[in-house]
């Protein structure tokens, strides 16, 4: 997400590739190239071809969290509200307005919609909205309670339940009934099911199958914006047949958007074709211009995956970046292909694992953390991605562009490049005079690799030695660092993730709330587990607060304590460079995800 989200910049043959994506346009399977048009008129028809490294964290939208996912989630998961994307050389902040998408209309006082107090929000339902079942289905205010209801299952939850449960009213009471409820019991999907069906949320009801009503604890002036987010949409009554993202949940996905999942083979690949129950005039921010969508996983490097985007044997990268050592070419030649978009985010940044019993506990020692803070050259770490034009030094848990971010540098280092000597000083004081070992967890593609490389010949300077350890890409996140039993188990101790807000605008809740408010739980983004009373207290306040300016002094201080508790690294700031295969025309920029919309593109026929 992040992560909404995690936040990816991350073999196989190429040949293979090569006339694997080729195939796709040629007919087969209801996927007839692209028919000819009016110049800069949307065309139908056509494969989009996305090639990269690793798989999905989950096709359960209830617990995606990866900004990759998000690309194909938008494609058949849909919310009560949305965002659209934005034109190259347009504002990107256009792109952070919400707009009606199940949802009829934006509640307000003025409709209806909002009460005088701000506690309630009745919200109706746009007809033609349908499941691709057999027959199709309406989708209801009911699925949508649904959906609500599995925010908290204990196998595949929400990363950031602390969204819901800190606004909604009922919510926390419920989560933590069905925490309980499965303490020993076996979550099975009958059993979850039962749960779901016999408890109720005090704030989320359908007085019809056509109206939903939220009640909340106190005002929330995003909430929104949280109802934006993918862990809020309805859920079909099948998914009771199943648990959460497993894997038989994974091959039985059902569709209210404009394309549906017809095939996923885990590591391997997704196809998604038109959905035949979707209408036009139900939706007002998607389109259905391609046949369908295929996403080929395996190429496990940004070289490879550039390659076939320039040649035109693919369209869109999947989960890997530019390749840094590209960048200057394709800036300088002027190649209308390629854009950098500007960034207001947390990628990479290192995270300690507290829970960790290595070393003698050394991740729970607050001068060894310290010690690491000073040690990581940040200019090194931006090198990887492209340098300047890419990625700047960070040096707040806030980043610039994020409500309540002010620039101060706890752990400076001349020029940004570490500090060897100070880190030395603070091991010796921790009682680690002659260093300590740790183990680093880093996803096996992409620029991670590099970046590991990077921040452990940094320690290294000053006596401490990283064992690396790699983790399938699209592991990394779902299966690896939000499962908490790996990181109670001492199976790592730092790691690199990054960090998109899942909102912009009047984002705290979307910064800080997943990253550092206690919550060591399965499917959490507080991937250490660090836990302060106090920074739970100030982002109680903060949410509560309706003064923007005094609720941004608020979000501050969350930033001066954990940095002053030393739970992560900043390292970098980063824009976003995407490139394109000149076929992909109407590109439209997600700023929250960091994406093209697939909803909204179309492939020119003349270039095949």
């Amino acid at each position: 997400m992040a992560s909404m989200r995690h936040f990816s910049i991350a073999v196989a043959v190429f040949a293979t590739l090569f006339a694997t994506a080729c195939q796709t346009d040629t007919g087969a399977r209801n996927s007839a190239p692209p028919t000819s048009s009016a110049p800069g008129q949307p065309v139908s028809g056509g494969t989009l071809r996305l090639v990269g490294g690793g798989d999905v964290d989950h096709l359960d939208p209830t617990s995606s969290y990866y900004t990759v996912t998000n690309g194909i989630l938008r494609t058949y998961a849909r919310g009560l509200f949305a965002l659209n994307g934005v034109a190259k050389g347009s504002d990107t902040t256009k792109g952070f307005a919400l707009v009606p998408d199940v949802a009829s209309e934006l509640p307000t006082t003025g409709n209806g919609g909002l009460s005088g107090d701000g506690l309630t929000y009745t919200i109706k339902l746009r007809d033609g909205v349908q499941w691709d079942t057999q027959p199709p289905r309406d989708v209801t205010a009911g699925d949508f309670v649904r959906g609500f209801k599995r925010i908290c299952n204990p196998v595949a939850g929400s990363g950031a339940p602390g969204y819901y449960t800190s606004t909604i009213k009922g919510m926390k009471a419920y989560c933590d009934a069905y925490a309980k409820a499965f303490t020993k019991a076996k979550p099975t999907a009958a059993a979850l099911a039962d749960f779901q069906n016999s408890h109720e949320i005090a704030g989320v009801q359908a007085k019809d199958d056509k109206t939903l009503v939220f009640t909340l604890t106190q005002p929330a002036s995003d909430f929104l914006n949280i109802l934006s987010l993918n862990f809020s949409v309805a859920a079909p009554k099948e998914y009771d047949q199943y648990v959460p993202d497993d894997a038989t949940f994974r091959q039985h996905t059902i569709s209210d958007g404009p394309y549906r999942i017809t095939q996923y083979v885990a590591t391997k690949s997704i196809r998604l074709e038109r959905n035949p129950a979707w209408k036009q005039d139900s939706d007002p921010i998607r389109h259905q211009y391609v046949n369908a969508i295929e996403v080929k996983m395996g190429v496990n490097e940004p070289d490879a995956v550039q390659q076939q985007l320039e040649a035109g044997s693919a369209d869109l990268s999947w989960d890997l970046p530019v390749p840094t050592a590209q960048i200057p070419r394709l800036k300088s030649s002027g190649d209308p292909n390629f854009t950098i978009f500007p960034g207001a985010v947390s990628n990479p940044y290192i995270v300690f694992n507290l829970q960790s019993k290595n070393a003698g506990g050394a991740m729970g020692k607050l001068k060894v953390r310290q010690a690491i803070e000073y040690a990581v050259s940040k200019v090194a770490i931006a090198k990887v991605y492209g340098g300047a034009d890419v990625a700047t030094p960070l040096h707040t848990a806030i980043p610039p562009g994020n409500i309540g971010y002010q620039e101060y540098n706890p752990y400076p280092s001349p020029g940004d490049a570490g500090d060897p000597a100070k880190c030395k000083q603070l091991l010796t004081e921790a009682g680690y005079p002659n260093g300590l070992t740790l183990i680093g967890a880093f996803r096996n593609a992409g620029n991670h690799p590099a970046n590991f490389q990077s921040y452990s010949a940094d320690l290294q300077k000053c006596g401490i030695t990283v064992k690396g350890l790699p983790v399938r890409q699209g592991d990394y996140y779902g299966a690896f660092l939000q499962n908490t039993s790996i990181a109670k188990a001492s199976k790592w101790d730092i790691s690199a993730p990054g960090w998109v807000p899942d909102w912009y605008g009047n984002n705290g809740r979307a910064v800080v709330q997943p990253l550092f408010e206690t919550n060591c739980n399965p499917g959490t983004s507080n991937y250490g587990c660090y836990s302060n009373p106090k920074v739970d207290s100030l982002i109680k306040q903060a949410l509560a607060e309706q003064d923007q300016t005094k609720s941004a002094a608020l979000w501050h201080q969350v930033d001066t304590t954990v940095m002053g508790d030393a739970v992560i690294v900043p390292l970098n700031n980063q824009n976003t460079p995407i490139y394109k295969s000149k076929r992909v025309q109407n590109a439209l920029y997600l700023p929250a995800f960091q994406l093209y919309d697939f909803t909204n593109l179309w492939l020119d026929p003349n270039n095949p």
